[in-house]
């Protein structure tokens, strides 16, 4: 027999950047749904004790925990990241992605969002001081929080009741 938990939709971290408030908001929503949650990094992370919740530890190394996510995500899986290359990577296979300011990535964006990264990399390179993101508000973390919600509610609705 199968276990149906198994084909459940999943959440997957890319944790080695994730905030840690954006954390604890994905530790609390995994229990409250029952949604597994799988943190990966190349580095240890503590997580609460729970049934629901796991990290995943990889070998350090360019792309070792994007690629690792990328290999067990499944479509209707929610990808955490604010990593473009990943989210595009993880889009391409059905996988939604969000990062933890709460903006969905899609088909629709994710071009220009490669666009413009790859941008200010150039920029970057070619030694222009382009500053760094914009501080992490409260205002960030409820509308990761609000977008959470309904990436959930909407796999609720699609799961047949046990």
């Amino acid at each position: 027999m199968t276990d149906p938990a198994s084909n459940a939709p999943r959440i997957w971290v890319d944790a080695d950047a994730c905030p840690m408030a954006i954390k604890e908001i994905l530790f609390r929503a995994a229990e409250r749904a029952q949604i597994p949650l799988t943190l990966v990094a190349n580095q240890w992370l503590r997580t609460p004790p729970s049934r629901h919740i796991r990290a995943l530890q990889v070998q350090g190394g360019y792309d070792v925990a994007d690629d690792a996510i990328v290999e067990r995500a499944q479509p209707g899986d929610l990808v955490v990241t604010q990593d473009i290359p990943l989210a595009a990577r993880v889009l391409e296979r059905g996988v939604d992605a969000v990062n933890p300011r709460g903006e969905r990535y899609t088909a629709g964006n994710i071009a220009e969002r490669l666009s413009m990264r790859n941008f200010m990399d150039e920029l970057r390179g070619a030694g222009v001081q382009t500053g760094g993101p914009a501080a992490f508000h409260a205002r960030d973390r409820q509308a990761f929080a609000n977008q959470l919600d309904r990436w959930i509610a909407a796999r609720q609705a699609r799961m047949p009741a046990s």
